[in-house]
């Protein structure tokens, strides 16, 4: 069992289920107000933290700045919602118990009692951390539910909520090359050579005319000649023409988040000495 010394560390850790998957941050540690041990842990989640989820600290162990409860993320996750306000209600505590799968609060009278703190006293005070203990043993101050209780001073702490921005990589999309095979048809043109027959003729003459006389004078007789033509002749072959690959760059956009916050404001009521009435540019 974690004692309050143990705890003191513990918010703002990172909150991981037993396999290791973050389920997010320690927001705060709610005590057992009968036994003063810590009882749950409220752990905040979503993309900003803006969810809050109560878990059981039994079987948690720390260690690396991050604490590994003993239930699932999905678990966690899908508990009841509960505001962090503080206390834990006598409902909101059997929820959570029955999510989580215990079965102890079935013992629990259910009788709410608040002994002048502002408190839910569920089964003799649980799950408060508003209660009346040392600042330096659980790190942190009292709330200041009743200005005439033991819990407050003389002045009162006005809170506001304030957006916290983050930032989170994910995936966009993906991009790839392929290289696929398209046919098309090319024409060009050749120069191509071809012989062709051309009957030449020459008349008698003293320096031919022992050619002329050469065989029968009268006879039958046939010449043949070869002719030659060219043709054109189709030959492919792979030729590299280009290199292309895929590459990254970083381009920075300017994106608005807005949120709701909550502020507290305080007025004076009644008979307050020196001030008279409270108008509204009084407020703080």
């Amino acid at each position: 069992m974690a004692t309050l010394q143990d705890v003191q560390t513990w918010r703002g850790m990172k909150a991981v289920d037993p396999s290791g998957d973050k389920i997010g941050t320690i927001e705060d540690i709610y005590l057992d107000r009968a036994s003063g041990e810590p009882e749950w842990a409220a752990v905040k989640t979503g993309l900003f933290g803006s969810n809050v989820s109560f878990v059981p600290i039994e079987g948690a162990t720390p260690g690396n700045n991050e604490l590994k409860l003993n239930y699932t993320k999905d678990q966690i996750k899908d508990a009841p919602n509960v505001d962090a306000d503080g206390a834990l209600s006598t409902e909101e505590e059997q929820r959570l118990y029955s999510h989580y799968g215990r079965s102890d609060y079935d013992t629990w009278s259910g009788e709410d009692r608040t002994e002048g703190l502002g408190l839910a006293d569920d089964r003799e005070g649980r799950f408060s951390r508003d209660r009346d203990v040392d600042v330096e043993t659980t790190g942190r101050g009292t709330v200041g539910h009743d200005t005439s209780g033991p819990t407050t001073d003389e002045a009162m702490t006005r809170s506001e909520e304030e957006l916290r921005v983050g930032k989170e990589s994910r995936e966009a999309g993906r991009a790839r090359l392929r290289k696929y095979v398209v046919t098309e048809n090319v024409e060009t043109t050749v120069p191509v050579q071809r012989e062709e027959v051309r009957i030449e003729r020459e008349p008698i003459t003293e320096g031919n005319i022992d050619n002329a006389m050469d065989g029968p004078a009268i006879s039958e007789e046939e010449h043949e000649v070869v002719l030659h033509e060219e043709q054109p002749v189709v030959e492919k072959r792979a030729v590299p023409k280009e290199r292309v690959r895929l590459d990254k760059e970083t381009v920075t956009e300017q994106e608005t988040v807005e949120g709701e916050v909550r502020k507290e404001r305080i007025e004076a009521e009644g008979d307050v000495r020196g001030t008279g009435n409270v108008r509204d540019d009084d407020r703080l």
